[in-house]
């Protein structure tokens, strides 16, 4: 009996696995045979790769240059790589959103019937449905460039790079799964909460410690694990989840589910 769970026999690619979540998914994909692993970063992964591509996901030449230099199919894309808010506007909009969308778009004709692409957003972005209309202006705009270029004339939106750029995420996942999933594709992301990684401290300049121990406290007491992230991400490039398509499913031990039905506490942000 095939296991649902496994990855024998497909070809993937991953961004961003030098350290972190990326660095525990292509050891969790090595764990469950994954044919041949790809990864896109600007330092060079010790994880069991089978290729690395050094690629400046900022540089959309970059990009293009390592779309170029991967070979065969893709049957799993995860768009993990990702920035923190000390970076400036236009990089973090550039390398968690922009870069994402270039991957997907270029590589979904090498994607067979039954693949998936993954994106890695943030419950940081699950604001998104304040901004709906503007973002669904942004996924129009044509070209890298012109992109930015909307994003600096409307730096309202972006005092937050970090959690615009994952509201994007979402909203694209979302709007890009109807097409792909037309396709037998399907389209999905992850949004964790805060995560035990090297990108922690950034995260802590960013939005202070209050807010992340705040939003620590008021999940399970712990910060996530990368490998558990990495968990859901695998379930979702797998046929397990063979039926599952615009989801962009929170991995915050309840944290969410506890702030939209009136359950958290917010005297500790006092």
């Amino acid at each position: 009996m095939t296991n649902p769970f496994g990855y024998e026999g497909k070809r993937v690619v991953v961004t961003g696995a030098f350290s972190g979540v990326g660095a525990a998914l292509v050891e969790l994909l090595a764990e469950l045979g994954a044919a041949h692993v790809t990864v896109l970063d600007v330092r060079k992964p010790s994880g069991p790769v089978d290729t690395y591509l050094e690629t400046d996901l900022a540089d959309p030449a970059a990009i293009d240059d390592a779309i170029a230099a991967i070979d065969g199919d893709v049957h799993v894309l995860f768009n993990n790589a990702g920035v923190a808010g000390t970076r400036p506007s236009r990089t973090v909009m550039a390398v968690n959103y922009l870069a994402l969308r270039r991957l997907s778009e270029s590589l979904l004709d090498r994607i067979p019937s039954g693949g998936a692409i993954v994106n890695t957003a943030s419950i940081a972005g699950n604001q998104w449905p304040e901004h709906l209309g503007e973002i669904t202006e942004l996924i129009g705009v044509d070209g890298w460039d012109a992109a930015l270029d909307w994003c600096d004339a409307h730096p309202d939106l972006i005092t937050d790079a970090y959690a615009f750029s994952k509201q994007c995420v979402q909203v694209w996942t979302m709007w890009s799964s109807r097409a792909t999933g037309r396709r037998d594709i399907r389209t999905n992301s992850v949004c964790p909460a805060p995560i035990d990684t090297p990108l922690l401290p950034e995260f802590r300049q960013v939005m202070s410690d209050k807010i992340i121990d705040w939003t620590v406290s008021q999940a399970n007491g712990r910060l996530v694990t990368p490998r558990e992230v990495a968990t859901a991400l695998a379930f979702l490039g797998s046929d397990a989840a063979v039926y599952v398509n615009g989801v962009n499913l929170d991995v915050d031990a309840g944290f969410f589910a506890a702030m939209k039905t009136g359950q958290v506490d917010f005297s500790g942000l006092s």
